[in-house]
């Protein structure tokens, strides 16, 4: 589950992580009345009002700018808030801006130059431990960086079981180039970064930038905060921090009923029984010159009503030129699925796609005298390769 920026902070500063002072608004005169209170708090005149939407580069799309003063935080909060914000990872079509977060400038000038860094954690699954990623060169620019010179990006692996030992932090900061006070402050930085990673379940903790400012102090000035889905029952706290508006309103239906819903940009939508046979029906279905539409496992104790809920599901997209439901009855029942196409397909009007399906298995033969017998226009398939012939002379 991704949360906002202003999310993000909040579990980091829980933790120790310094992060700027903010306050999240809704509206211009919210902004304005955030930007009063942080600048009693800091005594700095100066705020930055930032887009809070769950995507990057906002910086680059217009989303982050600089108030000199309290005129320029309702100006750039009116300009700011309601706008369709595009970045280079929302797509065209962007995402609309609901909220902002007023926050001290940590970018003022002084008799030290600022500094950015990138710092990340996440899973190496390669190896099954934590690894931080972090680099001289934060900033905007990172993908160009880990692009084009490489040798900048250094790597720590952590063996979770030990978790990070002083001699790596030291390592971090060390890398990073920091001397004095700055470099104690790096060893502080990481450390309570990678408690949080850990005691927060999270999947990944991006810092983009980690600011070095002018008098030597270092802030998470972003950051990109990932939570493990299956481990929120330990933190129900976070489950009051999803924002529905961010996702795709078709994966957050999935979800009621849930089922395994991921949204992709292809021509053939997908209804499976297990992630295994999900992955292996979606190359088929490349290798028979099709796109897959959708990732979709209705799980093995699949019900009537769920097919029907991820039926109509598949059905919404509009890219969509045809369904293949490749069903393997082991513990889910061929004829239960069965039973959700029929009564999806009486219920939904106008299906002007091809549907094929394959169902083996538990009470297969069933399954099969029950749409026979339902009237519908089904194109049946018993192996992949007449499903396969069946997706290309679909498409």
């Amino acid at each position: 589950m991704n949360i906002h920026e202003y999310q993000g902070k909040a579990i980091l500063k829980k933790y120790g992580v310094p992060v700027p002072a903010g306050i999240v608004a809704t509206t211009p005169q919210e902004a304005l009345k955030a930007a009063k209170e942080i600048q009693k708090e800091t005594g700095t005149g100066s705020v930055a009002v930032k887009a809070q939407i769950h995507a990057g580069g906002r910086g680059k799309g217009g989303g982050i700018k600089i108030a000199k003063n309290i005129d320029e935080v309702e100006k750039y909060a009116s300009e700011i808030i309601g706008m369709q914000l595009i970045t280079h990872q929302t797509g065209s079509e962007g995402k609309k801006v609901n909220k902002v977060l007023i926050e001290q400038n940590i970018y003022y000038q002084g008799d030290n130059p600022i500094k950015e860094y990138y710092l990340s954690i996440l899973l190496n699954r390669n190896t099954g431990h934590n690894i931080f990623m972090y680099s001289t060169e934060g900033g905007m620019d990172i993908e160009t960086v880990a692009d084009k010179t490489p040798h900048l990006i250094y790597k720590e692996e952590i063996e979770p079981a030990v978790g990070l030992q002083p001699f790596q932090a030291r390592k971090i900061a060390f890398n990073l180039g920091l001397e004095g006070n700055t470099f104690k402050e790096m060893i502080k930085f990481a450390t309570a970064l990678y408690k949080a990673y850990t005691e927060s379940d999270a999947l990944l903790i991006e810092i983009n930038p980690v600011i070095k400012t002018s008098d030597n102090l270092i802030f998470a000035a972003d950051t990109k905060f990932n939570l493990d889905d299956n481990a929120l029952f330990r933190h129900p706290e976070y489950l009051e921090m999803r924002d529905l508006t961010e996702e795709d309103p078709a994966e957050v239906e999935a979800s009621k009923y849930n089922l395994n819903f991921i949204k992709l940009d292809g021509n053939i939508g997908c209804m499976v029984n297990g992630a295994g046979l999900a992955m292996a029906t979606m190359d088929m279905i490349k290798l028979s010159g099709g796109n897959p539409a959708n990732f979709l496992d209705v799980g093995g104790t699949a019900s009537a009503e769920t097919v029907e809920a991820g039926f109509r599901i598949i059905l919404k997209d509009p890219n969509v030129k045809a369904i293949l439901i490749n069903i393997f009855g082991g513990i889910v029942r061929c004829d239960r699925v069965a039973q959700g196409i029929v009564d999806s397909y009486k219920s939904i009007k106008n299906i002007n796609v091809p549907v094929i399906v394959r169902l083996q298995g538990t009470n297969a033969i069933d399954a099969k005298e029950l749409i026979d017998k339902s009237g519908m226009e089904i194109l049946s398939a018993i192996t992949l390769q007449e499903a396969s012939e069946l997706i290309k002379s679909s498409i």
